[in-house]
């Protein structure tokens, strides 16, 4: 009985030291908090979704989704061979152009209207708190905070640790001007050192206007937050970015749900949306699109065009690798105009003449 307790206390104490260390961000506070806790989405003790959306689906367990975990079998989950990829040098970019480059998940680089936009970057080669785990496939990790030499804004769509990278953000503050996050991830920020003052964070339905013609408008997603034992104290958000001559959704983490067709009918069109497409299973299929999912709101949103990313780099789930590009393909029965660029390749989204290479039937 004593040796039990000694490691009981053991396995305590190692996990206070453990959620101690920076990488796992601050609970928000003060003024920030007094701002949450009087938000709309905000009860009892913690953020939520618009509809009912429970963690697992009605038909399953968490005793059964760890056994299958466990002891399934997963083939091709992982790529049977590195990656070859080419990345584009960012720093020569034509500052006119209008571009995006993928960085493999959800990180992915806007160049719109003369503004440099990074999403979610993650580039310390894994998407969790310890190294060891839930590595980059080989090849994906093309990018460093090196190749950035200015950022006018780096957005952070929530706080998981496949989005927000204590260790990329952490070299890329110098270099950006601003951030624009959801409401309560801004406490992870500064208590890693950004100024607070170059922190825009929004709660749904809250618009900032940047300047310049550009405006940027926090809405809703249907998802969940946390990096550390305590959830959902900071705001997941989808963003949709307004500039002179375009608008862009930029989708986030989301399983789908009727907002999407609200942003389309408050919005009216997009010209480019930015969707999750991949890392699903039906045990979560509420928090995450599943195959099908994302043409569903790409017509929601009225999008004229779609970019599928949230596949790739990290294996998340349980699906083989290539499975979320094949489908997406398979399903685009009505020939929607549905982007898969390369990691690292330079893409003219608004050039509807530009081909697609469906490059992952080479691996």
């Amino acid at each position: 009985m004593i040796i039990i307790l000694m490691l009981a206390v053991a396995v305590m104490v190692t996990a206070y030291i453990v959620l101690r260390q920076a990488k796992f961000g601050k609970a928000p506070s003060g003024e920030r908090l007094e701002r949450i806790l009087k938000s709309p989405h905000y009860k009892n003790g913690r953020f939520d979704n618009l509809n009912s959306t429970p963690q697992l689906a009605e038909d399953t367990s968490m005793p059964e989704v760890m056994f299958r975990f466990l002891f399934g079998k997963f083939p091709n989950k992982i790529p049977q061979r590195p990656f070859n990829f080419e990345k584009t040098d960012l720093k020569s970019l034509d500052p006119n152009e209008n571009v995006f480059i993928w960085m493999g998940h959800s990180s992915y680089f806007l160049q719109i209207d003369g503004k440099k936009i990074l999403v979610d970057p993650v580039f310390s080669g894994n998407a969790s708190p310890f190294s060891f785990t839930t590595k980059a496939f080989k090849g994906t990790d093309l990018y460093t905070t090196d190749d950035f030499s200015e950022l006018e804004y780096l957005i952070i769509t929530h706080d998981h640790w496949d989005h927000l990278d204590y260790e990329t953000v952490l070299k890329l503050f110098p270099k950006t001007k601003k951030i624009i996050t959801g409401l309560g991830t801004g406490e992870h920020l500064e208590y890693w050192g950004y100024n607070p003052k170059n922190i825009v964070e929004l709660d749904w339905f809250e618009s900032s206007d940047l300047g310049e013609g550009f405006k940027v408008t926090a809405e809703p997603a249907r998802h969940f937050s946390g990096r550390g034992l305590k959830r959902d104290q900071a705001i997941w958000a989808s963003f949709v970015f307004e500039t002179p001559n375009q608008r862009v959704y930029i989708g986030g983490d989301s399983g789908y749900d009727n907002h999407f067709k609200k942003i389309g009918e408050k919005y009216g069109s997009f010209d480019l949306a930015i969707l999750e497409n991949g890392q699903y299973n039906k045990d979560w299929r509420y928090i995450h699109m599943m195959p099908g999912d994302h043409i569903k709101a790409m017509e929601d949103l009225n999008a004229k065009r779609m970019i599928p990313v949230h596949n790739s780099k990290f294996a998340l789930a349980t699906h083989p690798w290539k499975e979320p590009l094949e489908k997406i393909i398979e399903l685009n029965t009505e020939n929607k105009r549905i982007l898969t660029p390369k990691i690292g390749e330079k893409t003219d989204y608004l050039n509807d003449d530009e081909n697609n290479d469906q490059w992952w039937k080479s691996y």
